[in-house]
């Protein structure tokens, strides 16, 4: 998985062509410390379908808000720059991000 930046998300997300996963997480959330290795899990799975990567947003919240990220965990799918899909806080399960993740392939 690729973390990301403040400073890196615009070019590798925004400006990136084709698929990309992004689980907005945070060091003082337990659910999304909980939720990161069923992720990393699926990056193994889906990673040569998709680009799986990782954002922390503590001391990078004007980035969650512009991508008006208002709960954590949150995981979405971008596609071409483009939030496509989301998941929020109980929504966000395995379950739910492999669904999310055969319904956009």
């Amino acid at each position: 998985m690729i973390q990301l930046e403040k400073d890196t998300f615009e070019e590798k997300v925004l400006e990136n062509k084709g698929l990309v996963l992004v689980d907005f997480w945070s060091d003082k959330c337990e659910d999304c410390k909980a939720l990161l290795p069923h992720v990393e899990e699926l990056s193994e799975e889906f990673g040569d379908k998709i680009k799986f990567t990782k954002f922390n947003t503590i001391g990078a919240m004007k980035v969650a808000i512009k991508q008006k990220v208002l709960g954590l965990p949150t995981v979405a799918i971008y596609k071409d720059g483009e939030k496509i899909y989301e998941l929020v806080k109980e929504n966000a399960t395995k379950e739910n991000i492999k669904k999310m993740i055969n319904e956009v392939l």
